[in-house]
This record gives structure tokens, sequence and C-alpha cells, in this order.
């Protein structure tokens, strides 16, 4: 017979999340309202399933033996040390973004779009990164979730390195969680003055113009995504850019009236064929979708590779990237530099 709070089809993690303080609840609760506190840590509390919940049926970053089965065939075969070399290699991206409606004062206004740290498990990418971000310019700083690197268990570390990297970045900084997140580091996280998006949005003003900032809780595997939430508050015709972990979303940004689009989660496939090809991207969507810039609809979207990785700290044909995504207006669109890696 399972235990008590064991689901019989559920193979659970031996190293469960710590539990959540009597504080730490009411502040979240405070924060988010007692439905959305309470639904995402009840989830939570059943999340470590390999099988089930979520948009892919399999989770094999919840498989607790699956990291260390991988390392060792990634030894035995020689390659985890080319690995681990390429994942330090991170990539500075500039992606113009053409945008219809864009306020003048918003012309060349620069994103700089950093995800998947999973902090914890990639201490060189992260000591990489702190030697980049000092060096470029931007107008805000959006992280796209995925703080952590195991979908369970502690994250104290994850948030310490966090904290650390936080200082060479400049305010604002807005963030939405992952799907290897626990609700329970969001206060921590806006204490380091990182403005939260959990189904909410903001306007950010230039000149006595604005456009619009939202974000989504993880809809990957806890499905507490609420677009219409996020976008509701937002004046119909005006430029909205949404922040979600992952992708998989896409239609229903589209159709809400997002113009542009950032997430993560894939990590492009992390392991890929030569040419950049993803054996998996872990996520329901189009291949098309799985990397870099994209178009649905009238929705434009970038889905970024990340700076670190999941399962183990390697990558193949698909080095880590942050990315500088520079709106634009259409008719000086000629006037910006293409996409390219520095």
């Amino acid at each position: 017979m399972p235990g008590q709070n064991q689901h019989p089809k559920f193979q659970m993690s031996q190293n469960p999340s710590p539990p959540i303080d009597q504080q730490t609840l009411a502040r979240l609760e405070q924060r988010l309202g007692h439905v959305h506190a309470r639904q995402r840590l009840g989830i939570e509390h059943d999340h470590e399933a390999v099988f089930g919940h979520g948009r892919s049926f399999f989770h094999p970053e919840n498989w607790y033996s699956s990291h260390t089965l991988f390392k060792a065939a990634l030894k035995f075969t020689g390659l985890y040390a080319v690995g681990q070399r390429n994942a330090q290699k991170i990539r500075i991206l500039t992606n113009p973004v053409p945008l219809p409606n864009l306020p003048s004062a918003f012309h060349n206004f620069t994103i700089l779009h950093i995800t998947d740290l999973h902090a914890d498990l990639n201490p060189e990418p992260m000591h990489r990164l702190a030697l980049i971000l000092p060096g470029l310019q931007y107008d805000i700083c959006v992280l796209t979730g995925d703080y952590r690197g195991q979908t369970f268990g502690p994250f104290d570390a994850a948030l310490e390195t966090l904290r650390r990297l936080r200082a060479h970045i400049r305010t604002p900084v807005y963030a939405v969680l992952g799907n290897h997140d626990s609700i329970r580091m969001l206060p921590a996280i806006e204490d380091m003055n990182i403005r939260m998006l959990m189904n909410e949005s903001i306007p950010i003003a230039r000149d006595q113009h604005h456009i619009h900032l939202a974000g989504v809780d993880d809809a990957h595997y806890y499905r507490a995504d609420n677009v219409h939430q996020a976008a509701h508050a937002i004046p119909p015709g005006t430029v909205s850019i949404l922040l979600s972990h992952t992708p998989e979303i896409y239609r229903q940004a589209a159709h809400a009236g997002f113009s542009l689009m950032l997430s993560g989660h894939t990590h492009g496939g992390q392991i890929c064929l030569p040419g950049s090809i993803p054996i998996t991207l872990d996520a329901s969507l189009p291949r098309a979708l799985g990397a870099g810039p994209w178009t649905y609809a009238s929705l434009t979207g970038y889905t970024s590779v990340g700076v670190g990785c999941s399962i183990a700290p390697v990558r193949f044909h698909c080095p880590p990237e942050i990315t500088l995504h520079q709106l634009i207006r259409p008719a000086d669109s000629s006037k910006a530099a293409p996409a390219n890696a520095t």
C-alpha cells in the first residue's frame, strides 16, 4: 500500500522540498492570494512524479537517479569534460525586434534576457556570467525562471548564487518562476529587489509613453499560469511583452494580444546533434519554437537556450546564451543590426 501522501502511480523523490514555515506562508498568501499560494504549494507537494502531470508525460528531471546515470554514461564515453567546457562558453546574442505600434520613445529600448540558470548545478557558468554582466548595456533585465538545479529539495544554494549575480545586474529586474522553482523561493527573490510577475502586469514608462510587461507562473509542470489575468489590465493595441518560462503557451499569448513573448525552458535541447538539432526539447510545441526567434500569428517570440544546464552540467552543439532584445520601430528596422553572437 502506498503511503498516505504518495499516489500509487508516482515515484517520489528521496529528497523532498523543505516544509514551509508560517511566516513564508503568510507572505505568499498576502502576495498571491490564498488560492494561488495554496494551489501552487499543493501541486509542489505531489510534483516529484516521474510520469504524469504537466504538459509532458515523462519528466526525466524529476527522476532522482537520472542525474547520476547520465553523468556516468558521459564519463564512460569520455565526453563529460568536453561537455563541461562547452557549458562555460556563454554567448551574448543581439536580437532586433520590430514591433508595430512601438512608441518612438522606446526605439532601441533593450531588454537583457537571462534564463535557466540552474544556479546551484552550474558553478563555473555562473562565475563566467558574473564576469560578463557588468559590461552589458540595457534598459531592463528579465529572468524567465529555473533558478534551482533540481525540481525538488533544498534551494538555499541556488538563491545565494542568484543573490551574488544580482549584484552585477542593474535595476530594474523583472522575473517569473520556472518548473524547477518552488513558490517558497518567491519572497527571497523579491527581497533581492527583483520584481516577480505572477500572472500580472506592470506599465513601463518613458517620456510619458508606456509599454506593458507581464509575466505568468510556470505553465509547463505546475500549470499555474493565467494569461487572462496577466493581460486584463493591458489596454488593447498597446505594445505588451509576456514573460513565460516555457514557450508552450504561445497560442494563448498570441490570442490574448501580446506583442512579444520571451521564454526559456527548452535549453535548445542542450544535447544536440551537429547543426544544433535537438534530440528532445522537453516541451509540447513545434520544433521551430524551441530556440531563437519565431513568430506565430501576430505574436513575435524568442526562446532562449539559457545559461545553465539541467540533469548534468554539459552541452553539445548548443552553446549557452544571454540575449539582448532590441525593440525597434518597423520603419527604422533597416537601421538595426542583425541578430549576432559575440
